[in-house]
């Protein structure tokens, strides 16, 4: 044992152990070279003690002779400490994700805390490295400091993970549409704004009106707002949605418990509190002999054996939706069929594929594009087709009627992917005090 302990006790040893980790991690892992510049600090470290003869010395000398120094040294230096390696365990490990909307009810609830996985698809680098730690991009008791710094960008890079997205995962993601925000009224989407000033007073004079009554703002990728949804189709499929139905492929989507959509239900006699309580429904309008809510297929069966429920409907969408298009006069329950995007693949250019991929091709994959005269041209030369680079995703929210998902905004980029769903390591009902706001039996529940 003495001998054990002795080998690891040698300086040599620990320098090579630590090296080698470090190579492992910071080098191979993430393929930056620079990073190999850090093995001369773990060299100084273990072996040539260069910087602690030169200032580390001096540093204990100092906190023997000043209580307060020593006080103040220990206190920055366990919040530096501190600091790093959860910045360390954010970038490449998981974060923490709390549901803020109903958008996936019944699966995840309002006040559910999420553990997202980055190993599962791999960790993405940060596109913008110089940020205030552990806030996303707005600097604490602000409402419009940006909290990062675009001095130094990184291009998109995802390190390799477990494996790749595969249907029907609950994914978090950057918001797509996030790229550009109003600052004064940042619970909207810019798009959607635009869109209906543009229905008002034209084409160029909307968006003229709307950048007078707003501060815009863009931002990079990583700082964009996390959304998490359903990854119902992946990179190559085709999607369709009839009546509410969506078909993957040509086939019906697999069975999801708790995938809700909104329902009319008509009664002789007024819902009881407790009945509304007991079948977990948390929302509800109408009272009397109509009402109005979000239900499961589960649900729908009780409400039907009910003897006081004359009528119960499914309620079916007309609001406009993706791709916002004359050509295509699609709705949010009846939409399709759509072909998502492929790294490698190429579509032809034509007045069908235009309105469905311009976003794509101009923003996501950041090319100058321009529409003359029928005729179209990316980066200055004109093109009958284009090769995707990235792959896509389509992301849907399990409460189908109450999801603002890509229905409405489009494909997810893979470079806008953070992380899978996991499992809920906490989850709290707003609504009451605590203890009773705990919901213990969805503690650990892993997220499916």
């Amino acid at each position: 044992m003495d001998k054990i302990k002795a080998f690891f006790a040698n300086r040599w040893v620990g320098f090579t152990l630590a090296t080698l980790l470090y190579v492992l991690w910071f080098v191979v892992w993430t393929g930056n070279l620079w990073f190999l510049l850090g093995i001369v600090v773990i060299y100084d470290l273990y072996i040539s003690k260069y910087l602690y003869r030169s200032i580390g010395k001096k540093n204990e000398e100092w906190c023997a002779k000043s209580s307060t120094y020593r006080s103040v040294y220990e206190w920055v230096n366990a919040i530096v400490f501190a600091t790093v390696v959860a910045t360390l365990i954010h970038i490449f490990f998981f974060q923490m994700y709390v549901i803020p909307s109903s958008s996936m009810e019944k699966t995840m609830l309002v006040g559910d805390y999420l553990y997202v996985s980055k190993v599962t698809y791999g960790p993405q680098m940060p596109n913008t490295p110089l940020a205030f730690p552990f806030v996303h991009h707005t600097m604490p008791f602000s409402t419009t400091k940006k909290s990062f710094s675009e001095a130094i960008k990184w291009p998109y890079k995802r390190l390799k993970g477990l494996r790749e997205i595969e249907r029907d995962d609950v994914v978090v993601f950057n918001f797509p549409a996030g790229d550009t925000v109003l600052l004064e009224n940042q619970g909207v989407t810019y798009y959607d704004v635009l869109r209906e000033y543009q229905r008002e007073y034209g084409l160029q004079r909307g968006r003229e009106e709307l950048e007078r009554n707003y501060t815009i703002i863009s931002r990079p990728v990583d700082k964009r707002e996390n959304y998490i949804k359903r990854c119902v189709a992946i990179a190559g499929d085709t999607i369709r949605i009839e009546n509410t139905t969506l078909y993957v492929n040509g086939k019906e989507q697999g069975e999801i418990p708790e995938k809700q959509y909104c329902y009319s239900i008509e009664t002789s006699s007024p819902l009881s509190a407790y009945a509304i309580e007991q079948m977990g429904i948390t929302e509800m309008s109408g009272n009397g002999n109509f009402y109005f809510s979000p239900l499961t297929k589960s649900m729908v069966e009780q409400f039907k054996a009910m003897n006081n429920v004359t009528k119960i409907e499914p309620y079916i969408a007309e609001d406009e939706c993706f791709p916002y298009s004359d050509r295509y006069a699609w709705t949010a329950d009846n939409m399709g069929p759509l072909w998502i995007p492929k790294a490698g693949a190429s579509i032809a250019l034509n007045e069908d594929t235009w309105p469905l991929y311009e976003r794509v091709i101009d923003v996501y994959e950041d090319n100058d594009v321009e529409v003359r005269d029928g005729h179209y041209y990316i980066n200055g030369e004109e093109a009958t087709s284009y090769t995707f680079k990235m792959d896509y995703y389509w992301m849907m929210g399990d409460n189908r009627h109450n999801s603002a998902d890509s229905r409405y905004w489009g494909f997810v980029p893979e470079d806008h992917i953070v992380g899978k769903a996991s499992f809920i390591w906490l989850s709290m009902d707003k609504s009451k005090s605590f203890p009773a706001n705990i919901r213990w039996n969805r503690l650990f529940k892993k997220v499916r």
